[in-house]
């Protein structure tokens, strides 16, 4: 069987912006490498979680490797937490929560204006885990990268919560297990409310809001904040919750759906906890800070290739300049990648022996500084597929190309098939 050379790159889709000639910043960007692939392969567009649905990471990632998020996905709250090498069992309460800054109950900034160290994330959060108490339950915060981090709630007297409650993050919407990315919203912190009449999303909710209240008093105090707001930053002085989950999730591992062993090379915690619930084998590689580590991470890419019949890699740089709507920065990450990861990992592949795909999770538009629910380009190349005539990787070329439009779970089953040929 032929390897499997699987790449998303996240948030790449976007609008036309008018300061690049009505370009999207992947029309715009120089990306000789990827436009080579889409001659000599095969293109088409995704949806990937379905119509209308402007998909969270999560769920989109769950969508493209070929599981169905309505029927199979637990929650952010649960894959961060497992993500982030936490303790959690069946009845805790998982969230995932951002530090943010707030004149309560106004929501200032969801990011905390994008520059708070991982360091000073992971000082607040213990600050937080020392300080606070919570009536007859406990739990553990733990920041995982810059704003970001995840929450686990559980109770003293071992009965179960629930997540059937709404996010305190109002720019999310939880439908079921799912998180969905609202375009416009209020700016103001939302308190949870239990989804279902029952005393275990009751005490979900009660306890959350209880953590979000706690919690915003121990940060805006804390002297991290102090030496924040001297310098002239943002303090982080909120942390929002979204996307609760409850149950760790019996999920076939990805191996016997689709045949081959997987590795994936992930950057964040939720590409992680996906991965260890789908059986991949998450790869050590370093933090995709620059052009070198692109490079980097496409030499271990090839050599990963040797041990794996299929790997996952997940570029995370395309979506941050998108949500601050810097679309000259997202078209110039989008030309880095395709020099210092693709111009160095394809002269390593033996095409008669490797399919390489390549696509998104989502768009982020930086029109709109949100995901959207727009189709992503596809391509597929190499093991002998035929060209289909499409001259370049964007959005408007690839949704000309013989692929058509397909479900994210369409992908990995169209794959496996050239894999075996």
């Amino acid at each position: 069987m032929k390897r499997l050379l699987y790449v998303c790159l996240d948030g790449l889709g976007d609008d036309p912006v008018p300061e690049l000639d009505d370009r999207t910043p992947l029309e715009a960007a120089p990306t000789p490498n990827l436009d080579l692939l889409a001659r000599r392969g095969r293109t088409g567009t995704v949806v990937t979680v379905g119509p209308g649905i402007a998909p969270e990471s999560d769920i989109a990632v769950f969508a493209i490797l070929g599981y169905d998020p309505s029927e199979e996905h637990p929650g952010r709250g649960v894959i961060e937490a497992i993500g982030a090498g936490m303790e959690f069992r069946d009845g805790d309460l998982a969230h995932r929560v951002n530090f943010a800054t707030a004149d309560w109950p106004r929501i200032v900034d969801r990011r905390v204006g994008r520059d708070l160290s991982s360091e000073e994330a992971r000082a607040l959060a213990e600050e937080v885990n020392e300080k606070l108490r919570l009536p007859g339950a406990t739990f553990t915060l733990r920041a995982t990268v810059e704003h970001r981090g995840a929450l686990v709630i559980r109770t003293e007297d071992g009965s179960p919560l629930s997540a059937a409650i709404t996010n305190t993050d109002p720019a999310y919407r939880k439908e079921g297990s799912l998180g969905v990315a609202l375009e416009t919203f209020e700016p103001e912190v939302a308190r949870a409310e239990p989804l279902e009449d029952t005393e275990a999303a009751r005490r979900a909710a009660e306890l959350t809001n209880a953590f979000v209240e706690g919690s915003a008093k121990i940060l805006d105090a804390s002297e991290i904040n102090v030496r924040r707001r001297a310098a002239g930053k943002l303090p982080a002085n909120l942390i929002l919750t979204r996307d609760a989950g409850d149950h760790r999730p019996a999920l076939q591992p990805i191996r016997d759906r689709f045949g081959p062993s997987w590795g994936c090379f992930v950057e964040m915690p939720v590409e992680r906890g996906i991965a260890i619930l789908l059986g991949m084998a998450p790869v050590d590689v370093p933090r995709l800070a620059d052009e070198e580590a692109y490079a980097r991470w496409a030499t271990l890419a090839a050599e990963a290739l040797e041990g794996y019949d299929a790997l996952y890699v997940h570029l995370k740089g395309p979506d941050v300049p998108a949500h601050d709507g810097r679309a000259g920065d997202k078209r110039d990450v989008i030309a880095t990648i395709d020099a210092a990861f693709f111009g160095e990992v394809l002269p390593r592949l033996d095409p008669d022996r490797t399919i390489v795909v390549v696509t998104a999770d989502h768009a982020t538009s930086c029109v709109r500084k949100a995901h959207t629910a727009d189709p992503v380009p596809l391509l597929v190349w190499g093991g002998g597929v035929s060209p289909d005539g499409v001259e370049a990787f964007g959005e408007r070329a690839c949704a000309t190309g013989a692929i058509g439009e397909i479900r994210g779970t369409d992908i990995l089953p169209h794959v496996v098939d050239l894999l075996r040929a």
